[in-house]
């Protein structure tokens, strides 16, 4: 099962990182590939959504179960959809001196091995992709990181 693993020192707080990866509602506006997501449930704890991604012709759609601990933790449970398997975790921790570390991990498998194959040559640009993209929100939400 491919499986890729980032840990990245952000110049923003714990609980700022934890805010920008739980609205998952506005994903679709700086996400690559994000064209819709829908929240079908939320609380303070535990959230349900649909996330429709799409790159040319291909449009796939999934559910996850997003489990949420405040500032610390965010963990993402495959529901359904066109994969076997696609669950994440996000860590955050405040560290001294200011920002925060941040923990990212993400492992899939598809249904089909072929798909799967081709899939994973391309994993992991389309991830750093991903990664970039969250940087670049954190920014325009909480200002650009200072030297």
């Amino acid at each position: 099962m491919p499986a890729l693993h980032e840990v990245r020192r952000m110049p923003y707080s714990a609980k700022q990182m934890f805010d920008l990866v739980a609205d998952v509602a506005r994903y679709g506006e700086f996400l690559p590939w994000v064209i819709a997501t829908r929240v079908r449930e939320d609380s303070e704890t535990e959230m349900v959504a649909d996330m429709l991604v799409g790159f040319k012709m291909l449009r796939e759609k999934f559910t996850s179960r997003v489990e949420k601990q405040s500032p610390s933790r965010i963990t993402v449970h495959y529901v359904d959809g066109p994969m076997r398997d696609l669950d994440n975790s996000w860590t955050f921790r405040d560290v001294d001196g200011g920002g925060c570390e941040l923990d990212f991990s993400v492992k899939f498998s598809f249904r089909n091995a072929l798909f799967e194959s081709i899939a994973g040559q391309y994993f992991d640009r389309a991830f750093r992709k991903m990664v970039e993209a969250f940087e670049t929100r954190a920014a325009e939400l909480y200002g650009a990181p200072t030297a």
